[in-house]
């Protein structure tokens, strides 16, 4: 999610980050031009419309999404909150889409090729793109790592530090 809102900005675009109300200052720092707090505001039924949606979570109906989209914009999901969402999504959302001129679909899995990881090699060094670190932990402590993943309040990456002799 950090690195979509940098690489978005890298390219030019203007950034809306949708977030929990502990998150705003974060999303800002990373380059979000406008953030929603979605414990006070509900960003489909306000009058911004989106040329591109970016779910990482996936937790919205497809109307909801439909409704935030302009025309000939499109919504990509990336995860999904519940089975219940996620066959709506594989069902409802290519429906809805061939429709109307707007599209719900979901992100495929990424193809890893050489060209991608050099983009994202130069806007890393460039500055653009940097990793927000939530927390560290041992390799020692790596389950107590995928326990605070699993509770699903991550804030950035968390990392597992493998030391090794030299």
């Amino acid at each position: 999610r950090t690195f979509a809102v940098q690489i978005a900005k890298s390219y030019g675009a203007q950034v809306t980050g949708v977030c929990s109300t502990r998150n705003l200052n974060m999303v800002r720092s990373i380059g979000a031009d406008h953030v929603v707090d979605y414990t006070r505001d509900d960003f489909t039924r306000s009058e911004q419309r989106y040329d591109l949606i970016y779910d990482a979570v996936g937790n919205r109906s497809v109307s909801d999404y439909l409704r935030a989209l302009n025309p000939g914009g499109r919504c990509v999901i990336a995860g999904f909150h519940g089975v219940a969402r996620l066959l709506e999504h594989f069902a409802l959302g290519p429906l809805r889409s061939k429709l109307g001129n707007k599209n719900v679909g979901m992100m495929g899995v990424a193809k890893i090729n050489q060209p991608d990881l050099n983009v994202l090699k130069e806007l890393m060094e460039a500055g653009k793109v940097r990793p927000v670190i939530d927390r560290c932990y041992t390799l020692e402590q790596t389950a107590d790592a995928i326990r605070y993943l699993e509770r699903g309040h991550a804030r950035g990456k968390v990392v597992v530090i493998i030391e090794h002799d030299t």
